[in-house]
């Protein structure tokens, strides 16, 4: 499995991109969803416009696949500048950074995704020009260096990140706005199925889209993703629209399972249940048993599996529930399970 596009993964896939921002809304009001965030970022977003200044720092940190891209992109539409696009890993360079800081304009966007993983050095750049709005550089070499400083438009930065833990203190202070990105709602889900049916000209039914929403593992991303999947299986049924039980059965042929298990998730499972009688197992035994790799299990495969209640980290391993040897059926439960 590593290394192999995951239809119920997260992470962007292949040309999803040019997909995703077809269906992107452009203001805070067509946001669906998260609606702590989305009520704070309206008062935060009125403010700076009422001021005349530019919105604070933003940071932004989730599972991926919650909408911090979209978030990012609504900011600089609410606010009427630009965005520019980055990740922290595509930034190597000091020069590569302060290019472009430089380019900015006054209440223009930079959005850097990934920026935990952002080098420390290229930190040290960002501290003066997030609180003063000015760029440190060093010209010349040995005893001739000297430090110039330059001014820079007052900007907005917005940082995404799936591991928040792995921010330098400093850097993660220097934010004046921080949220949290939580899992969707079933309700909300269903409701950006709609929308984007809509957009694509894809006439779906109510339990059609209670279907892909169900098994989207509360991810936007995903359900968009299931929904492109289902409308493949539809045009070549013939089908007009797509009803609940052509969702039901195309995505039981993808493997993805009415909880939005796919066939590793089951294994991670089943393995804990079986090998392991139900746990607790360590992360590096897993690991070996399912053929993936620690860091993936732990940062990709291991949250949903929490958060729907199938398993449970402890201080001497990973123990799977009573409710997904339920769900699985077929494997054994210890009489220990929870």
């Amino acid at each position: 499995m590593a290394g192999e596009e995951r239809l119920v993964g997260g992470e962007t896939e292949g040309d999803e991109a040019t997909f995703e921002q077809s269906l992107r809304p452009r203001l805070l009001k067509e946001y669906i969803g998260q609606p702590r965030v989305k009520d704070n970022l309206a008062v935060f977003l009125e403010a700076a416009r009422r001021r005349a200044e530019p919105l604070d720092h933003v940071l932004l940190y989730g599972p991926p696949g919650l909408g911090k891209t979209t978030l990012a992109h609504v900011i600089a539409n609410e606010m009427g500048g630009q965005i520019r696009v980055t990740s922290g890993p595509s930034i190597e360079r000091a020069g590569d950074l302060a290019a472009i800081l430089t380019n900015l304009s006054r209440g223009d966007v930079l959005f850097i995704d990934e920026i935990h993983r952002l080098g420390r050095a290229l930190e040290e750049i960002l501290y003066p020009a997030m609180e003063d709005f000015a760029l440190d550089l060093v010209i010349g070499t040995g005893p001739g260096a000297r430090s110039v400083r330059l001014d820079l438009p007052r900007f907005t930065l917005v940082g995404a990140t799936t591991r928040v833990g792995l921010l330098s203190g400093p850097l993660r202070d220097r934010f004046g706005i921080v949220h949290h990105l939580e899992y969707y709602l079933p309700a909300d889900l269903r409701t950006i199925v709609h929308r984007s049916a809509e957009i694509l000209s894809v006439p779906i039914e109510s339990a059609g889209a209670e279907e892909i929403a169900r098994r989207s593992r509360g991810t936007p991303r995903i359900a968009n993703r299931l929904l492109r999947r289902v409308r493949d299986f539809a045009d070549v049924a013939g089908r007009a629209a797509i009803g609940g039980d052509l969702a039901r059965d195309a995505l039981e042929r993808l493997a993805v399972d009415r909880f939005g298990l796919d066939p590793l998730d089951r294994r991670i499972l089943e393995n804990i249940l079986r090998k392991f009688q139900g746990g607790p197992v360590g992360l590096s035994t897993l690991a070996a048993a399912v053929g993936e790799d620690g860091e993936t299990l732990e940062e990709i495969y291991e949250p949903y599996l929490i958060q729907i209640g199938f398993l449970e980290r402890t201080a001497r391993g990973r123990r799977a529930t009573r409710a997904a040897a339920d769900h699985l059926g077929g494997v054994a439960s210890p009489d220990r399970l929870l």
